[in-house]
């Protein structure tokens, strides 16, 4: 197993929640010996059934433990949330840690479910980092399949692509469609593909809409389910007073660059250096590795676009509590010039606020042009997020 960089607490009960496949169970099985646990798999038929049928069984079994099991493992525990009243009652009444993992916060969210007041705290779990796979780290292999560790396991192209579409599948059967969180499936599948090719960009919910064939309410509610079931998440407009009119709107990512690649169709095909799609899709890359590493060791940081109406824009922008604000150009090339760089010059003028302005990129060597430093993307990242 790959050593993860996520921390799970020993002491105290956690919610840990993650994408299908980022692997949730696998860590936690590493992370709490099978001496010591009770392993509850709710994907289990059997297990949901007893647990759904009567959830006060839960209290009589972990009353009958013994001493040494200290840690009570719930795998998906959102597909019965009624669990959680017994959980919350069982920490009160025990010295017994309760790890309740779970792929989708919708139910909970939704459901008024009982989250525990405080007496569990959250963690998120992503594909892999470059930073975990070490090694066996590839550029271009993570820009053409993602990082979801169960590629990793696979040794073709052909079988990677077959996984991705595979997994793409999955979702829409058992995390979108089995849990009856649309009403009809197909303009849920037409709208897939659209978020999938308009990855990254500026969202405009009219126009899906026409597309798809549904209203502007269905669509903001098919992206509240993307968000909720952990396959993407919005990334908004930086919000400062500064005399340039911003943009308002939110672009939307999903969680890895293979599944967006997988659902949007033929876009498996091996993508090559140099290119538009290289760029969007190292951009994507890039982005998801800040923000999850700053899920891991920066939870108080704030990430954000920014984008003026004369279209200067900003990859990336991170509030971090006590530092300068952060700035961050992503550029796929391996030369970079200071000219490629001047508006980050002009919005930094414009905000009036201390600013660090920076450039990941594929360039050998770190750069300085005046204000701003070019780092190659793996110590750019490094430096601010590790």
């Amino acid at each position: 197993m790959k050593k993860r960089l996520l921390k799970l607490p020993k002491k105290k009960s956690f919610f840990l929640f993650g994408a299908r496949n980022t692997g949730k169970s696998t860590l936690i099985k590493a992370s709490f010996s099978a001496s010591s646990r009770l392993y509850i798999d709710l994907l289990d038929l059997e297990e949901e059934r007893k647990y759904l049928r009567d959830p006060q069984l839960l209290k009589a079994v972990v009353l009958g433990l013994p001493k040494k099991i200290q840690y009570i493992i719930i795998d998906e525990v959102q597909k019965i949330p009624n669990l959680l009243n017994v959980v919350h009652a069982l920490i009160e009444e025990t010295q017994k840690c309760f790890i309740l993992t779970g792929s989708s916060a919708r139910k909970l969210k939704y459901g008024n479910a009982n989250l525990l007041a405080g007496r569990a705290i959250l963690r998120n779990l992503f594909p892999f980092s470059f930073l975990e796979l070490g090694s066996d780290f590839n550029l271009k292999e993570a820009l053409n399949f993602g990082l979801l560790p169960g590629i990793y396991k696979l040794k073709t192209s052909e079988n990677k692509a077959d996984f991705l579409r595979a997994y793409s599948h999955t979702y829409l059967k058992e995390e979108i469609w089995a849990e009856h969180f649309i009403r009809k499936l197909e303009p849920f599948q037409y709208f897939l593909e659209v978020a999938a090719q308009t990855n990254g960009h500026i969202i405009n919910i009219s126009n899906i809409a026409r597309d798809i064939g549904v209203d502007d309410k269905t669509v903001s509610e098919y992206f509240s389910i993307l968000e909720d079931t952990l396959l993407g998440f919005h990334l908004h407009a930086f919000r400062h007073s500064f005399r340039k009119r911003l943009s308002q709107k939110p672009k939307f990512y999903l969680f890895d660059v293979g599944v967006a690649r997988a659902l949007n169709r033929a876009s498996l095909l091996p993508i090559s250096e140099g290119t538009y799609e290289y760029g969007k899709h190292f951009e994507h890359f890039i982005i998801l590795e800040c923000m999850k590493l700053a899920d891991y060791f920066y939870p108080d940081y704030r990430f954000s676009y920014l984008r003026t109406h004369n279209d200067v824009e900003v990859d990336l922008v991170v509030e971090r509590p006590g530092k300068p604000l952060l700035m961050i150009e992503i550029k796929s090339a391996n030369e970079i010039h200071e000219q490629q760089l001047k508006h980050l010059h002009l919005v930094e003028k414009d905000l009036r606020t201390k600013t660090e302005c920076v450039c990941f990129s594929n360039v050998p060597h770190t750069l300085k042009f005046k204000h701003i430093t070019v780092y190659p993307w793996k110590e750019g990242i490094r430096k601010y997020f590790l």
